[in-house]
């Protein structure tokens, strides 16, 4: 069994805010692969499962808010006995570029309040996580005005793209481990952006 969690607030005024990418990844699996979520208390928060490639996979979206968000995943992955490793996280990262995307296997939570509680409930910082970058503004709204900020219409497409081409690695996590999964998407994104920037040399 396999447990992906995405990080986000509850409530209308919330929706479709940068805090809440991990939320917007995990409707875009419900809708793509067929799967309802239903709001389980003794988990708080949502949670869907689906046979994938004959692995069990559960989704979860804490009701919790941001900052306790450690709770709701230790409950589930208490409950149904899934072991750390199996367990991946998407949330938001300030520090990449709108829609860039990095796979990592562990470390600190980088300021990621819901990440941090993660791995202070669960005891570890060897966590699989996945980062989509939602960047640092113009400077006008900074901290958690910004994070709580909509994405305008460029962005909302940008974001949308990369999330659909992300579904390749939920798929390889779910099927191997954050092992394959780096190696095949993190160098595949590598070799975007050298190709990327061999396009614009022969622009210039």
């Amino acid at each position: 069994m396999k447990l992906i969690v995405g990080l986000g607030n509850i409530g209308k005024e919330y929706e479709a805010t940068r805090h809440n990418i991990g939320f917007m990844f995990l409707e875009y699996l419900k809708d793509n692969w067929d799967f309802e979520f239903k709001e389980e208390k003794s988990f708080k928060g949502y949670v869907a499962s689906k046979v994938v490639n004959g692995v069990k996979a559960y989704f979860l979206k804490p009701t919790t808010y941001m900052n306790l968000s450690g709770d709701a995943v230790q409950a589930l992955a208490s409950y149904y006995k899934i072991e750390v490793e199996d367990i991946l996280v998407i949330y938001d990262d300030m520090d990449l570029p709108v829609g860039e995307s990095r796979y990592k296997k562990k470390g600190t939570s980088g300021g990621q309040k819901g990440m941090g509680d993660i791995i202070l409930k669960l005891g570890t910082d060897k966590i699989a996580r996945l980062k989509i970058g939602i960047g640092k503004g113009q400077g006008y709204l900074k901290g958690k005005d910004y994070v709580l900020s909509k994405f305008d219409s460029e962005e909302s497409v940008t974001i949308k793209e990369k999330i659909k081409e992300q579904e390749e690695g939920i798929r390889l996590f779910l099927k191997y481990d954050i092992e394959k999964t780096m190696n095949k998407m993190n160098s595949k994104k590598k070799e975007q952006n050298e190709q990327e920037e061999e396009d614009n040399k022969g622009t210039n």
